[in-house]
């Protein structure tokens, strides 16, 4: 009997499903519909994808450059310390106060070479209004129109980042 109700359960199953027509216009849409919502799910993971990236670089950007203001402080300090090297060495027994500046000025340059933080070289170099603060001019024979003579204050850079171009003086 258990197989009677079996058998008759599977031809009401394919009656309902010979019952139910299926048009091909309704099927034709349906795949439509379907690789339409793929497609839109593509885009959205794709979106999302470039959200989390352009994000992760924000992030980075930011914490590489985080210490700026606090080091764009700093140089004043580094400024005064160099001018205190240099009176120091005019200056008659003071070597003591002199040793005490030199470690100061050690450990402060090794803290900004730690946060990436370096002191621009130019003395010679070419002028370059991205580089150089040029607030002197002078005329030198023998010497080329645009050539850095001296460096009245040094520049720095973070990273690639200038963050304070140096004050020359330049030849005319």
């Amino acid at each position: 009997m258990a197989r009677k109700d079996k058998d008759k359960k599977e031809q009401l199953d394919e009656a309902v499903i010979e019952e139910v027509p299926v048009e091909e216009e309704e099927v034709i849409d349906l795949a439509e519909e379907v690789e339409a919502l793929r497609e839109k799910n593509l885009r959205l993971q794709a979106e999302y994808q470039n959200y989390r990236h352009r994000t992760q670089k924000e992030k980075e950007a930011l914490l590489s450059f985080a210490n700026e203001q606090l080091l764009c402080n700093l140089l004043p300090v580094l400024d005064n310390f160099k001018r205190a090297k240099e009176m120091m060495a005019q200056i008659e027994g003071g070597q003591a106060f002199a040793e005490g500046i030199e470690m100061i000025e050690r450990s402060l340059d090794e803290f900004v070479k730690k946060e990436s933080l370096e002191p621009l070289c130019v003395k010679g170099e070419t002028f370059d209004p991205h580089l150089h603060h040029a607030v002197l001019t002078e005329e030198i024979e023998g010497t080329p129109e645009g050539i850095v003579l001296e460096e009245l204050q040094t520049g720095y850079k973070l990273k690639d980042k200038i963050i304070r171009p140096a004050m020359v003086k330049v030849s005319k």
